[in-house]
């Protein structure tokens, strides 16, 4: 028998060329219809299979590409149809995390407008049809689409499945149908892919108390006809994730797992099963390993240690296969593979294993497809990367080691080595004013000259604001033109000065907006920016960006991540011109906009030579420059919007202190060298704070705004049961939806957070930036805004409750 096999976890769905999101887009705007798009689909599905052959992957995964999204695959594979959908309950749903970058449910192609309240109901086999699944997906006129979170700690985002009141029935076997599909048309015995029980349920939502362990027992015999099915026609592995397993897990989740796999093991006694995790280190390593699996993958990178520490303090079963995640599924450098190789027989000395599966630590979902692509980029940075197919090249080499010895690949171990020292001796990572910067930065926390209740009275008199000030949250609508101009300009149609002259044009014509509509505090609104992070890269120093390195955020949302690889720092200006060219057109504030230190680094693709800490710092040096320069230039309000800092936490509440802890000092090392008199603002996207709001108080942030207009009554809780002493926002509109908010609306959301907040404190605004919108639904929904602002204090005056100073300080 070999000595290792190499096995792929998962592959990207979105093509070369984004392939699969053109041909989504294309269906939702009918211009083909369904048979055509799973026609094209099957050809761009099989194809990566072929590729992944080509590229001597062993075990390939089938049952990974979807439509959409893999969990929403496994909910209708087992008819977890949310009810209003199907003719049940009309129950509304709403975005549970939104991705300031991209806007949640708002892809490139308008969704279905269906003028009805259109009901779904399963064809003869009992399957629902694709006009079902997308609506789930995203929405119809007449029904929201189901929640849509963060899929763990990455950028992707999943459909939750919505439970309320449902029954679980086996509609298709689609594991079987893909396993059949790779069998027939390439005769590739592939190993099919499924999101495991335990995981699915623990990630769902509206399954009523005490009724867990009912779906759970109504899920297990469907998934075990699933695997009779699949072990009756011939396939030798399948994939069981089971991510749920590096979060805690209790005593009964262990009982669980056994009862499941038990099952299993009955119902399909000649399949395989591969038990996967990955993203972190398994919680409860003893009693993992022990359950009845043929094989239990583990994630030896994202593990911080602690997969390999508990294997080589407790062992490893000698009748299972490990599973070694070495190559780093989530992020885009080349492996060093001599020391990936010297991890490997440590790993496989510890376990004793005879055989090992050498894998990547995830899904390669997370990873753009290949760097043939990126033939623009410097050789040294292109030669340091490694995308899918090339991380799939690296397993291949080191399962080769392994069975043939060290010899037999040593020029590819010798090349990934040079390149790997090329880039890590670089100037570009070897900044010495880079580094004596960070040398100088104190071990203690930065503090602003003042504290805040010192500052919140001189900015009440620098800033005569009234109550309950209206403001934005930066981005104005980036319509048509906007993206044809800077097009035009970067493809060298247009001379700076045409751009400059339309970005001017379109900023004054939005200031006049603002102006007539009332607003306090406006903004330029950023109509020079492609992304609030690619913007940013492609003028600090350390950073570049790439030609084709898209992976998928959500549906068909693809983003292109910039390139994080060297030392960091400011060369000039970045968002100064814009800002005050807007201030001087104006004698109303207006913000300068900057992403703050953390939201950069988690939606970038980081060098990983660095510990985290030391990359965040860096930027915030950056940045700190940044403001200093905005300060100087006249524009005393400040927003260094943080909406990933929440996203960021590590998967296990242990390591939280120490992230808010590095989060904090990055974001104050950016934000404190400004005046008492200049207001520094910051944008959260919505999620769960209160186990946060000391941090969210530590960033000492005079003015904080939080997307919360859908969960309102959730977040105001965290206000109550927590005390917040600075300006605050909560977004009293949803930008995320198309319809116009209702002025009693806004005011009902308004009151119910003054019942726990100051007057003082509160700002009116929007919960998100209004980038995705179009004008025709982004003025009339601030004219409301406005007018219920208005309204509000004249119910605070009528009850002699206005008192003088809004969450600035400022006069009413």
């Amino acid at each position: 028998m070999s000595q290792a096999k190499s096995s792929n976890l998962g592959y990207p769905r979105i093509g070369e060329k984004r392939e699969w999101k053109k041909l989504l887009e294309a269906h939702w705007s009918g211009k083909i219809d369904a048979a055509e798009l799973e026609s094209e689909t099957k050809k761009l599905r099989l194809s990566y299979l072929q590729k992944q052959r080509d590229l001597q992957a062993e075990l390939i995964p089938v049952g990974d590409f979807s439509l959409y999204d893999h969990v929403l695959d496994t909910a209708f594979t087992f008819g977890l149809v949310p009810q209003r959908f199907t003719g049940g309950a009309n129950t509304a749903a709403h975005d549970e995390n939104c991705n300031c970058a991209t806007g949640a449910h708002d892809e490139e192609a308008p969704a279905s407008a269906d003028a009805e309240a259109k009901v779904f109901a399963p064809g003869e086999n009992g399957a629902y049809g694709l006009d079902a699944y997308f609506a789930v997906a995203r929405g119809t006129k007449a029904f929201a689409a189901s929640p849509m979170t963060k899929w763990f700690d990455t950028n992707y985002h999943y459909i939750v499945p919505e439970l309320q009141g449902l029954t679980p029935k086996l509609t298709v076997n689609r594991p079987l149908a893909f396993y059949l599909e790779a069998k027939e048309e390439l005769g590739i015995d592939g190993k099919p892919v499924i999101v495991g029980p335990l995981t699915l349920l623990k990630l769902a939502r509206g399954i009523e108390e005490g009724k867990f362990d009912t779906l759970l027992d109504q899920l297990i015999p469907l998934y075990a006809q699933v695997l009779k099915e699949l072990g009756e026609a011939g396939a030798t592995w399948v994939q069981i994730d089971e991510p749920i397993l590096v979060l805690e897990t209790s005593d009964e989740d262990i009982a669980r797992l056994n009862k499941i796999y038990a099952a299993f093991r009955a119902a399909a006694p000649g399949l395989n099963i591969l038990l996967q995790t990955y993203f972190e280190s398994v919680s409860r390593y003893e009693d993992i390993v022990q359950l009845p699996v043929q094989a239990i993958g583990l994630d030896f990178v994202h593990d911080r240690g602690r997969n390999l520490a508990a294997l080589e303090r407790h062992g490893f079963p000698q009748d299972k296969i490990l599973g070694a995640g070495v190559i780093d599924g989530r992020n885009i450098w080349r492996s060093d593979l001599q020391v990936k190789l010297d991890l490997l027989r440590r790993i496989k000395q510890a376990a004793g294993a005879k055989e090992l599966f050498v894998q990547p630590s995830s899904s390669l979902l997370h990873v753009p497809v290949t760097t043939r692509s990126e033939q623009a980029l410097e050789s040294k940075i292109r030669d340091g990367l490694s995308f899918a197919d090339e991380k799939l090249t690296e397993i291949a080499v080191l399962v080769k080691a392994l069975n043939e010895g060290e010899e037999a690949v040593a020029a590819e171990i010798a090349e990934s080595v040079q390149a790997v020292a090329a880039l890590n001796a670089s100037p570009e990572r070897n900044d010495e004013s880079v580094r004596d910067a960070l040398g100088k930065l104190d071990a203690r926390r930065p503090e602003r000259l003042s504290p805040y209740a010192v500052r919140r009275d001189v900015q009440a008199k620098h800033w005569p604001l009234p109550l309950l000030p209206t403001t934005t949250i930066g981005s104005l609508p980036q319509t048509t033109e906007v993206r044809q101009a800077r097009s035009k300009w970067k493809k060298g149609e247009w001379n700076e000065e045409q751009y400059v002259q339309f970005l001017h044009a379109e900023t004054e014509r939005w200031i006049r907006i603002q102006e007539e509509i009332g607003i306090d505090v406006l903004v330029h609104g950023e109509f020079e920016r492609n992304d609030m992070v690619e913007y940013f890269g492609e003028q600090l120093a350390g950073f570049t960006t790439s030609g084709f390195a898209w992976v998928q955020s959500y549906g068909s949302r693809c983003v292109k991540p910039p390139i994080l690889y060297g030392d960091v720092k400011l060369l000039s200006p970045m968002t100064v011109t814009e800002s005050a060219y807007a201030q001087s057109l104006t004698d109303k504030p207006v913000k300068g906009m900057l992403t703050g230190p953390i939201t950069i680094y988690n939606w970038s693709f980081v060098r990983d030579d660095l510990p985290r800490s030391v990359v965040q710092n860096q930027i915030a040096l950056a940045l700190r420059s940044e403001v200093s320069a905005l300060e100087e230039a006249g524009i005393g309000m400040i927003q260094v919007d943080e909406p990933a800092l929440r996203e960021g936490l590590p998967l296990k509440h242990e390591d939280w202190q120490s992230y808010l802890d590095e989060a904090v000092y990055a974001f104050r090392a950016s934000t404190t060298s400004v005046q008492d008199e200049t207001q520094i603002h910051t944008h959260m996207c919505y999620a769960e704070f209160g186990d946060i709001i000391q941090a969210i108080s530590d960033l000492d942030a005079d003015v904080i705004s939080i997307e919360a207009a859908r969960s309102h009554g959730d977040l105001v809780t965290a206000f109550e049961d927590g005390t917040y002493d600075k300006g605050i926002g909560l977004g009293v509109f949803d930008i995320h939806s198309p319809r116009l908010p209702e002025q009693s609306e806004i005011e009902s959301i308004a009151q119910r957070a003054l019942e726990v907040l100051d007057p003082a404190q509160f700002w009116i605004n929007p919960d998100c930036g209004l980038k995705t919108r179009r004008e025709e639904e982004v003025i009339p929904s601030l004219k409301t805004m406005v007018a219920s602002a208005v309204a509000l204090r004249e119910q605070f005056a009528k009850a002699g409750a206005a008192g003088g100073a809004g969450a600035a300080g400022g006069n009413s």
